[in-house]
């Protein structure tokens, strides 16, 4: 009998040092088998912008927007393009509705037939664990990521200087903000395996914890303990401005 991957998640949020919780995340068809395999499973993690307009309206708008892009693909057609797509609409829905005075990152993964579609704008983060390796599967929208960009283009590979320019780690694009024109996203898919693990997170998370915390992390044998120690080390650290946090854990089994 042929085996086809299942998919075990756990999540895990909390508010940091913030007045409130502007994160927010999604799931959909996690628990339904028939619409699993119908439609892919779909989980989206998306932080509303501290210091500007209503961050948590923003990213609930986007969670909203997310999810009714996703009932509505084709799935005879190429997902990696309706992703990216799905998400230059979330970001039009989050302008229309906070009006270019705030917004939120995001990081949105579709598993459809074994394999992983994803595309993210902002800071936040999506890695893999496969094996003993732990691989960082997207991209950062900031002026340092701007700046390192440009100075490989001129030849320097070194890039340490991209480091002091000011501001290095804001945002150069956010889901809501005018004009908003790139958004990092697979060409392709990249086919699944047993055993890998996909942490989906804010930057409360990732922008925190380093790869040898994140790898000890996602190797404890169920997802519900790598939440609690990714939760456990964040406390560890005790930052005296901890951002929200948000992570979603999905595990492939058979």
């Amino acid at each position: 009998m042929e085996r086809h991957l299942g998919y075990r998640l756990a999540n895990m949020q909390g508010v940091g040092a913030r007045a409130r919780q502007e994160d927010s995340f999604t799931t959909a068809n996690a628990f339904d088998v028939m619409k699993l395999k119908e439609e892919g499973l779909l989980f989206a993690v998306f932080d509303g912008m501290g210091g500007m307009k209503d961050g948590k309206l923003a990213s609930e708008t986007a969670v909203q927007s997310m999810r009714a892009s996703f009932a509505a693909m084709d799935r005879n057609a190429d997902l990696a393009p309706q992703l990216k797509n799905a998400v230059f609409a979330a970001s039009e829905a989050v302008e229309e509705v906070i009006g270019g005075d705030g917004g939120s990152t995001a990081i949105v993964c579709i598993i459809y037939e074994e394999k992983l579609y994803f595309a993210s704008v902002g800071d936040s983060f999506l890695f893999l664990k496969r094996g003993d390796g732990l691989y960082r599967l997207n991209q950062e929208h900031n002026v340092f990521h701007d700046e390192y960009l440009s100075a490989i283009r001129c030849g320097d590979l070194d890039g340490k200087a991209c480091r002091e320019v000011d501001e290095a780690t804001a945002l150069t694009q956010f889901l809501g903000k005018i004009g908003m024109d790139d958004v990092d996203a697979c060409v392709r898919p990249l086919p699944l395996k047993e055993g890998d693990i996909l942490l989906a997170c804010s930057d409360g998370v990732g922008g925190v914890l380093d790869e040898d915390e994140l790898k000890t992390a996602l190797s404890f044998k169920s997802e519900r303990a790598m939440c609690q120690q990714l939760e456990q080390r964040l406390v560890i650290h005790a930052r005296q401005f901890q951002d929200n946090y948000t992570a979603l854990i999905v595990k492939c089994v058979y």
